[in-house]
């Protein structure tokens, strides 16, 4: 008998929150490259409309909604125009590093609204389609190396990423019973614009070569294939899992020893 393809999206209508740049724009690219007619949203319509006309140019199929995470009024209007929806990626995030005893209230709600509260309305909007259609899903939060470790001065976002981390074990077990897939991808040191003047120090550079068993940051394009698998067929039996893709920091060190 012949088997579907495991990472094919034929057919499938993937949305990805926060796909003007980064990782969200990667994982976009790579979902319409696997045939999912991708919907790219954030609030930067000309960002997303550029994007949406490199996927069409390259073949794939594709469409630009207006979203802001932090208005609930422009959640349900986005996943209003998304319609159906098969395939849900929340990448939409933000960070502002600095010591715990300094951060203002309005820097905390503003991380809060972005990286949790604004996710979390956004999963209800979704998934509630996905299960009064009753034929499954896939939903995919980013999280971060925050979601499993500590460093410092990232603490308000280490509170959203550990809480996006919560949210995927818990969803997996509740909708399983709809035939939907929650997964996390905790992303580590990914070179995007929002930390791009951290790795242009050679000081950073030089730590990770200590701590990490591949010694460079990584970049958008290597978060988004393991997307594409929890996306597709191949992860049907994948959830409630947090994926480091990370270059082997959480897991590896290296030292000067040789035997």
């Amino acid at each position: 008998m012949e088997q579907a393809n495991p990472f094919s999206l034929a057919g499938k209508r993937a949305f990805v929150a926060g796909a003007s740049r980064g990782i969200g724009l990667a994982i976009a690219r790579e979902l319409a490259r696997a045939g999912a007619h991708t919907i790219l949203a954030a609030r930067s319509m000309d960002a997303l409309e550029r994007a949406v006309e490199e996927i069409r140019r390259e073949g794939g199929s594709a469409e630009a909604v207006h979203l802001d995470v932090t208005d609930p009024e422009s959640i349900r209007e986005a996943a209003r125009k998304a319609g159906e929806v098969h395939i849900l990626h929340a990448v939409s995030g933000m960070n502002i590093r600095k010591d715990f005893l300094t951060y203002t209230r309005q820097e905390y709600e503003q991380i809060m609204n972005t990286n949790l509260h604004g996710i979390v309305e956004l999963v209800k909007r979704v998934g509630e389609g996905m299960i009064a259609r009753g034929r499954g899903g896939k939903v995919v939060l980013i999280g971060s190396l925050m979601s499993l470790v500590g460093l410092p001065y990232l603490t308000v976002y280490a509170m959203t990423k550990s809480a996006l981390a919560g949210l995927t074990r818990t969803l997996a077990a509740e909708w399983a019973r709809h035939g939907i897939q929650v997964n996390c991808i905790a992303p580590g040191f990914i070179v995007t614009d929002l930390n791009r003047a951290i790795w242009e120090r050679q000081e950073n550079l030089n730590w990770l070569k200590g701590v990490q068993a591949i010694p460079t940051p990584g970049r958008p394009e290597d978060i988004a294939p393991t997307a594409v698998l929890l996306s597709g067929p191949g992860s049907d039996f994948i959830t409630g899992q947090v994926i480091a893709i990370d270059g082997g920091y959480t897991t590896t060190a290296v030292w000067p020893f040789e035997p």
